[in-house]
């Protein structure tokens, strides 16, 4: 399967963006197809990812002489490995303040990348969050497959684009190498998790609770840590799009903030891999 078979809905909002505003700011999980969307829209521009350590250090120790060397327009990947270029980036639009579309910009770790975003492109960036695919950009090959796998089969493969282009991929190798990933590139980074093996219970407790009310204390008794810590993990989680927080719908809208959310993992696929139901033999035994 081709990736251009995947006509993304968020395609036309990043076009109309980039022509109102210098810069534009996508987010979402990794692997949602940030950047295969967005080299697609902005071909012509210049592309760099700072998951690569020496361009990360570069921006983030010497932004000018990045920015030198990688003129507008330009496409910057995983931008929140270096939060001092967001400065470097509001001199450099507001230089030409009319000119808009300059700058591409992607994140997986919506905290820092907003808190960057904030401080330094307040007015001068349009911010959209890309999520996985939905059923009406899968098209006909969503019936297909559904067809074959059945519901179950479905929610365990989840939305991640990859798992659609290459549907011969078992779900679980796909989700615990996305699991290893996540671990130690984002979680190492947002916090000092001294136990990743806690963490990763932690995740199975919130995959048990998917959909329900969050109780924080319940969750940090089962795992073994204070409530502290399931804070600060919880922001995390939502942090890298990982989970949501639904705030209860009132029409008072005090009730709204005072009432406990919901939990709901972001990617379908990995909360069923969580809960170790991602191979057709557990689906079938529990649906």
């Amino acid at each position: 399967m081709s990736d251009n078979e995947f006509r993304r809905e968020k395609a036309a909002a990043v076009r109309r963006m980039a022509k109102h505003f210098p810069a534009v700011i996508v987010t979402g999980a990794r692997q949602t197809g940030k950047t295969t969307l967005l080299t697609k829209l902005f071909g012509d521009y210049s592309y760099l990812s700072l998951d690569l350590p020496a361009e990360a250090q570069l921006a983030e120790e010497d932004p000018q002489s990045f920015l030198a060397r990688h003129p507008a327009p330009l496409l910057v990947d995983e931008v929140q490995y270096a939060p001092k270029l967001f400065r470097y980036l509001k001199v450099e639009i507001d230089r030409n303040r009319e000119m808009n579309g300059r700058f591409i910009l992607t994140g997986s770790q919506k905290f820092s990348l907003m808190q960057g975003a904030s401080e330094s492109l307040a007015g001068r960036c349009g911010v959209l969050e890309l999520e996985g695919l939905t059923i009406r950009e899968l098209g006909t090959v969503f019936s297909q497959l559904e067809e074959s796998e059945g519901t179950a089969g479905i929610l365990g493969r989840g939305f991640m684009p990859q798992l659609w282009k290459d549907t011969v991929i078992r779900p679980a190798d796909y989700f615990s190498s996305y699991q290893a990933t996540y671990l130690e590139r984002d979680v190492r980074q947002l916090l000092n998790v001294s136990s990743l093996r806690d963490f990763d219970r932690f995740m199975r407790a919130l995959a048990l609770r998917s959909g329900q009310l969050l109780n924080k204390s319940e969750l940090a008794k089962e795992t073994g840590i204070n409530s502290k810590t399931a804070d600060k993990w919880l922001s995390v989680l939502v942090a890298s799009n990982q989970i949501t927080l639904l705030e209860p719908w009132f029409m008072n809208l005090g009730k709204r903030l005072a009432k406990t959310p919901k939990i709901f993992f972001m990617t379908w696929g990995y909360c069923v891999f969580s809960l170790g139901l991602a191979d057709k033999r557990s689906q079938e035994a529990i649906w």
